[in-house]
């Protein structure tokens, strides 16, 4: 899926969009995903300007997206059709290293549990072949009008 694709899947738009592509897709399984980290995103202004680091709110924010489009996939459904996915927790979230401008972010999710209304989930983030984070999500569905 390229990010006009995901697009039809989570309500984010830039600069909130932290998925590029996914690379993976298992239905009521697994979604690996893609973010290119840049120099030129916004918060890197601020975070920090003479040593730029990935802040790692937004590292599990692009996992929660990542549950986001595993959740819609799953269910086969779209925000268009009155849903939306809501981040509603998070547990055991430990961050290992730093993200940094020029890095790829491969974001893995894994589905724990499925249920009619919410989804828990673990998900992992990795530059190359190092772990940069790990928590597990949880994911709340609710119908919008």
């Amino acid at each position: 899926m390229e990010v006009t694709d995901i697009m039809q899947y989570l309500p984010h738009r830039y600069p909130f969009l932290f998925l590029d592509r996914v690379i993976e897709f298992e239905a009521d399984k697994r979604i690996v995903a893609i973010k290119n980290v840049t120099i030129n995103e916004p918060f890197f202004e601020g975070h920090f300007p003479v040593t730029p680091v990935f802040p790692g709110v937004l590292i599990v924010e692009a996992l929660a997206q990542a549950s986001g489009v595993l959740a819609f996939r799953s269910r086969d459904r779209t925000p268009e059709d009155g849903y939306i996915y809501y981040l509603a927790g998070t547990d055991k979230t430990k961050f290992k290293r730093s993200v940094v401008p020029g890095d790829q972010l491969r974001l893995e999710v894994e589905i724990i549990n499925l249920r009619a209304h919410w989804m828990k989930s673990q998900g992992t983030a990795w530059v190359g072949d190092d772990l940069v984070c790990s928590s597990i999500l949880m994911c709340a569905e609710q119908q919008v009008s």
